[in-house]
């Protein structure tokens, strides 16, 4: 699962996969795009780690899309990574018979997330983060 996330408005977009590499990201990142309509006149910042995956040379990014780096050993920092909790909550102490079970469970959960901003906000909105319009 990948998800990116908008602090100030609780809007989160999540992302079901079966893995993540650089051509995985690539297409998650193009999506996204897509979806918030990034492009030559809209500019989009999204705030990353250094996960491999962000920072693989083969990487594709979108126009509109600009990419950022928080400082090494610092996940604490990035707002998506306080989501983690949440979706977690429906996969606790549960058996899944398939790996479609699984993302069915997780679908629907981030389904319900994503219709409670207020949610989303409590867990990624930090009195310090930088507002953008």
């Amino acid at each position: 699962m990948h998800h990116l996330v908008r602090p100030s408005t609780g809007q989160v977009i999540w992302f079901l996969a079966d893995g993540l590499d650089a051509p995985m990201f690539s297409a998650i990142l193009g999506a996204f795009a897509r979806e918030v309509g990034a492009g030559p006149t809209k500019r989009v910042l999204v705030v990353l780690d250094g996960a491999g995956w962000h920072v693989a040379g083969t990487l594709e990014i979108p126009e509109g899309i600009t990419l950022e780096f928080l400082p090494r050993y610092s996940p604490e920092l990035q707002p998506a990574e306080h989501l983690w909790p949440l979706t977690n909550e429906p996969l606790a102490n549960q058996h899944f018979n398939t790996l479609a079970d699984l993302d069915d469970t997780l679908a629907d959960h981030c389904c319900a997330l994503a219709d409670d901003p207020d949610r989303i906000r409590a867990a990624t909105w930090f009195h310090w983060w930088p507002q953008f319009a």
